[in-house]
């Protein structure tokens, strides 16, 4: 895994208490959508595995942009507190990339991503890229979220559905009864026999999950019972998100 020096270029909201961070991105860098990368703060190079000084993130950018993207709740972590205080233009430790939760390579099977909260990031980069090679695969993207004020990408996600004909995207707010905005999509939570409703008729699906552990745990343990073999299901546990 390579060690890089990249630095802090902008930083943006995407939700109510979630901000994107763009770096730079270094020459020789090449990931693949899905993948991650670990960044580390200035000034614990001594000790970059410490828990407040280094943190994995999904790549939001997909391969083909020239800058890296990563995306995270910004809850009250030392680590979270130091990231977001720090200025634009300071240099972090990057390594990676990393990861294989990447999309399979059988164009005639369905990708089916099933995201909860910040656990989408993975999925905008396979899906931008999707988007950018109008790719001929059928890609179905289940994301939930409590309200549309806590979904990042949301906006972005509805301009890839409507910019790649092989990309469906289902949304799903769980407590809009919390929510000051409208939402006239689906407010199912993200059982078993909805999800297979979701899938069902799919041409062979392959079904990613990725989100908070119990989340992840509870879905694939419901797709499992419902039929889908445990050979067509990946996932990835954000820890700490």
């Amino acid at each position: 895994m390579a060690e890089y020096r990249v630095r802090l270029i902008a930083r943006q909201p995407l939700a109510e208490g979630t901000l994107a961070f763009h770096l730079e991105k270094p020459a020789g860098f090449d990931h693949k959508p899905g993948q991650a990368l670990n960044l580390t703060l200035p000034g614990h190079h001594e000790n970059p595995r410490s828990p407040d000084a280094r943190h994995t993130f999904s790549i939001v950018t997909a391969p083909h942009e020239n800058e890296l993207v990563v995306a995270t709740r910004m809850r009250d972590s030392p680590f979270k507190r130091a990231l977001g205080a720090l200025p634009l233009g300071t240099e972090l430790q990057l390594n990676g990339p990393f990861g294989s939760l990447t999309l399979h390579k059988s164009l005639d099977r369905t990708g089916v991503l099933i995201a909860g909260g910040i656990g989408i990031t993975p999925f905008i980069s396979m899906l931008r890229q999707a988007a950018a090679q109008q790719t001929p695969q059928d890609l179905l993207l289940i994301y939930s979220n409590r309200r549309p004020e806590d979904a990042a990408f949301l906006d972005e996600l509805q301009r890839l559905e409507q910019q790649n004909p092989r990309f469906r995207l289902l949304a799903t707010m769980t407590d809009m009864a919390r929510s000051a905005q409208p939402w006239q999509g689906e407010t199912h939570r993200l059982d078993g026999h909805w999800l297979w409703q979701a899938i069902g008729g799919l041409a062979k699906p392959v079904c990613y999950v990725s989100g908070p552990p119990p989340m992840v745990e509870a879905i694939s343990e419901a797709l499992k019972v419902a039929g889908l073999d445990e050979e067509d299901l990946r996932s990835e546990s954000f820890y700490g998100y």
